[in-house]
């Protein structure tokens, strides 16, 4: 993290502050004036309340009624600039523990409002927590997400099917992009992943490239080591580091591959990538190196020839290191899907299923920049804490600090939770974890998986 990014964050980096901070109720009120968008005339559910809730529920696990019980319990007057009149009846007549009013500010928030503010947020972010010496680099990597099954979903995102019949529930494929050294996450690009609307991940990714800062590496596993790719982030303006098949590195080189190579390319397009991509210039090619190294797996198999596509200009041995690091967008996204719950949508509408995905990088993100602030504390990198740990820490603390009845009682209670959050180091292990094959392990469900032939 910056100096000033540091300075900015030290006395507000609880999530509720940092939310309030980066994204203030008189952001969503400008932002409602841009978009040309109603007033919501002082509400108590106005667009950073919902928000806020929303993101309550995703890092607490909490349900719709433990999110209107947090605003019952109290919420900090930087929501309400202008507060209406019955926020300033509370002392006569508390507002209701009904969940409908909120459920309903939840269905009429607009998508175009929650997407600006998942962009805003995160430009502040990373403004705030990379070195300026460090090159923006995101690692992107594919996963599916499972939703109820409604009508609407069921439409938009059809169920997949084998020789047993079509399975019971919605999936739609996301496409995610993390930044390497803080853990930021860009808000994600999806759609069906079944049906006569399927998208492959390589599609989104040319949708995602946009949000993506410019001239930022974009690194990616041999499912994205096509030409295709490499083309679009060349067109782009960005910098790529893709893994090949040793296939498709062989047919690069021209010969057989061997440790050591490292040689600079012309990348043209096969009759394949046309017939794939009709869309792709006569003229398309792709500058770059192909790199060959011999390197040991972690698990301690027999050494296998990794082959990479790049237009780093950087030495091939720490190209090679850095593709190395691709293994942290798989923890990553394991806290997308386990640690805050995205892994089973629970929105039974198109619609709100993007507010859910969308707020839900929101939060990752706010937990990821109080993780940031204490790796600058500590001298240690972001990747070192636990993300789980400290978003249980950050909601343990939460409360307390917002209930603080002088601001030097939150400035103590703030430092007390920093000392936990310093505390959430992964440990380092010395003794090798044993190694298991890769398998899906069942999981129990209510309902049946596959729908009865009967």
């Amino acid at each position: 993290m910056s100096a000033r990014g540091s300075s900015a964050v030290a006395h507000r980096a609880d999530t509720l502050k940092l939310f309030l901070r980066i994204l203030p109720a008189s952001y969503w009120q400008q932002l409602r004036q841009r978009q040309k968008l109603p007033k919501l005339n002082a509400r108590v559910y106005n667009d950073a309340v919902v928000i806020w809730l929303m993101i309550g529920q995703r890092l607490q696990c909490g349900s719709t009624e433990a999110a209107v019980l947090e605003l019952l319990r109290g919420l900090p007057g930087e929501f309400w600039p202008k507060r209406c009149k019955r926020l300033r009846e509370l002392a006569h007549k508390p507002l209701s523990g009904n969940t409908g009013s909120f459920n309903e500010a939840r269905q009429q928030l607009p998508g175009q409002i929650v997407e600006q503010g998942v962009d805003w947020g995160l430009e502040q972010l990373l403004e705030q927590s990379r070195s300026p010496d460090q090159r923006p680099a995101f690692f992107v990597d594919g996963s599916s997400m499972r939703m109820p099954s409604s009508v609407k979903l069921r439409e938009q995102y059809p169920p997949g099917s084998n020789q047993h019949g079509e399975s019971h529930w919605p999936l739609l494929r996301v496409l995610v992009a993390h930044d390497l050294y803080t853990g930021l996450a860009v808000r994600p690009q999806w759609g069906a992943m079944n049906g006569p609307k399927a998208v492959s991940e390589q599609g989104l990714l040319e949708e995602l490239l946009p949000r993506l800062p410019a001239g930022c590496l974009v690194a990616g596993d041999a499912n994205f080591g096509v030409f295709s790719v490499a083309h679009r982030i060349s067109q782009s303006g960005r910098l790529a580091l893709l893994r090949l098949t040793l296939t498709r590195a062989r047919a690069l080189a021209g010969e057989e591959l061997t440790d050591g190579i490292d040689r600079s390319i012309q990348w043209k397009p096969s009759k394949d990538d046309r017939r794939n991509n009709p869309d792709l210039p006569l003229d398309s090619c792709v500058t770059g190196r192909l790199i060959v190294r011999r390197v040991q797996p972690s698990n301690g198999s027999e050494p296998v020839l990794l082959a990479l596509f790049t237009s780093l200009p950087e030495d091939a041995k720490q190209v090679v290191e850095l593709y190395g690091r691709r293994w942290i967008i798989e923890t990553d996204l394991n806290h997308l899907k386990s640690a805050l719950r995205l892994e089973e949508l629970s929105s039974t509408t198109p619609e709100m299923v993007a507010k859910e995905i969308d707020v839900a990088m929101l939060a990752y993100n706010l937990v990821r920049a109080v993780i940031c602030l204490a790796a600058q504390q500590t001298g240690l990198e972001p990747r070192q804490f636990s993300f789980t740990r400290v978003r249980n820490i950050c909601n343990a603390f939460a409360a307390s600090i917002v209930a603080a009845g002088t601001p030097e009682q939150s400035q103590q209670l703030f430092d007390r939770m920093m000392y936990y959050v310093r505390q959430a180091k992964l440990p380092r292990r010395t003794r090798k974890r044993p190694s298991y094959p890769r398998a899906v392990w069942p999981k129990p469900y209510k309902y049946p998986k596959r729908k009865s032939t009967e």
